[in-house]
């Protein structure tokens, strides 16, 4: 029996990627006073990144999987997550 990785459990899952992103940053100044930046690490598919030059996270909402944990772990509630509109998204090959 082989054990799966992250990466790997990752590479099974199809997404279909809209144009316009179903994650948004609410207020970049309250990432920028945020110490932890926890978002950068409890991400499952590393969708958020802090660029400390610019002072601003990037959110890569095409490799979401659509879990939600950034609306549930930012302490400061900074994050707008909505499910993807119809025909977008992920989709699971396993279930």
């Amino acid at each position: 029996m082989s054990t799966q990785t992250m990466t790997d459990k990752l590479f099974t899952i199809r997404y279909k990627c809209d144009d316009v992103s179903h994650l948004a940053i609410k207020d970049e100044a309250v990432c920028a006073r945020c110490a932890g930046k926890n978002c950068n690490s409890f991400c499952p598919a590393e969708v958020y990144s802090w660029d400390e030059a610019a002072k601003v996270n990037h959110v890569a909402y095409e490799n979401c999987v659509e879990c939600g944990t950034c609306r549930i772990a930012c302490a400061s509630d900074n994050v707008a997550w909505v499910y993807p509109k119809g025909g977008y998204g992920i989709s699971y090959r396993f279930g």
